[in-house]
């Protein structure tokens, strides 16, 4: 390796120890750099049966806006997000993250931002950011473009899985609010807006921004506020508004014989989504196929708890709507 290999690669676990440091958690019992990382699972002793929840995912298309525009932070925090608000689907308390970059070259100021944005939703979802790779393929990537994905780890104890077994005709459907596009639907964006480094550069009187500025808002993070509320109120299911928008998505969290009724009006449809709408003359189906509307999560709570879980969500800061209710059926009734 040559010196000054050498030195880029001391620099990188020097940015990526001091960021990690930042959004750590007891448990933790590696130093960051290490071949292996570990984590104490001194909380499973108090479970009859716990289980460990993992998934993983990465950030897709987005990328292109953030290299468009520059700004490579923000897609850091989304890619905790993309994890960690799966793994709140099934009850339980994430725990730890892991990243993966693949670059062609690797560039100090944009790898610290990406890091930093890591560690930024790390700290948001209360996860440990105990590991992570970093790999060059130049001739496989050019100088400038890069991937990101990243893996999360989670703990519950079985009998508090939700896993939507309870669910009912007549439970009521909470919507918490997105923080705009989230990370679903960025290859019909760019087809439609026909993103370039131009254009997201350009003010958008309906937006009240840039264009770039909106789509490159990060994915909220709703861990603490659905951990918050399974203290307060029983949850029957949980639903990640991701691939296949709201049409898709919240039949996957239904059990068979129940459908839904989501009533439009009940919270904001964002004018991002007008945008995209107007410009690319777009259905309304193909429209709840592909995006969360404003919508990123939904939980689905008995009647009788609607108005106590409306009122916690609110008071733990979340935009939180009663968007419509379980039915005997299948699919998704929008109306």
């Amino acid at each position: 390796m040559s010196q000054a290999h050498r030195i880029g690669v001391d620099m990188e676990a020097g940015i990526i120890r001091k960021h990690a440091q930042a959004a750590t958690r007891d448990e933790v019992l590696s130093d960051f750099g290490e071949v292996t990382a570990l984590f104490s699972l001194t909380a499973a002793k108090e479970m009859d049966d716990p289980v460990l929840v993992s998934t993983v995912d990465g950030v897709g298309s987005k990328l292109k806006v953030a290299h468009f525009m520059d700004k490579h932070d923000s897609v850091g925090v989304d890619c905790v997000a993309m994890c960690v608000n799966d793994i709140i689907c099934s009850g339980a308390e994430p725990l730890f993250f892991m990243d993966y970059i693949a670059c062609g070259r690797s560039h100090p100021s944009k790898f610290e931002s990406i890091i930093s944005g890591i560690s930024t939703g790390c700290r948001l979802a209360n996860v440990a950011l105990i590991g992570g790779k970093t790999t060059e393929m130049p001739g496989f990537y050019s100088d400038s473009e890069y991937d990101l994905a990243g893996c999360a780890v989670g703990l519950i104890d079985r009998v508090k899985c939700i896993d939507g077994r309870n669910v009912k005709a007549g439970d009521a459907l909470i919507g918490l609010g997105s923080n705009g596009v989230h990370n679903n639907g960025f290859s019909l964006i760019r087809r439609v807006l026909r993103l370039n480094e131009r254009c997201v550069k350009e003010y958008v009187q309906s937006l009240g921004s840039t264009l770039g500025d909106e789509l490159i808002k990060p994915t909220r993070i709703y861990t603490r506020a659905v951990l918050k509320l399974k203290e307060i109120v029983p949850i029957n299911a949980i639903c990640h508004i991701t691939r296949g928008g709201l049409i898709e998505g919240i039949p996957r969290m239904l059990p068979e014989g129940c459908g839904a009724v989501i009533r439009r009006g009940t919270w904001d449809e964002l004018p991002i989504f007008r945008l995209v709408q107007w410009e690319g003359e777009i259905t309304d189906l193909v429209m709840f196929s592909e995006f969360n509307m404003g919508i990123g999560m939904i939980i689905a709570v008995s009647g009788e708890y609607a108005d106590t879980a409306l009122k916690s969500l609110k008071d733990l800061g979340e935009r939180a709507y009663l968007v419509g209710e379980v039915c005997d059926g299948d699919g998704l009734n929008l109306c």
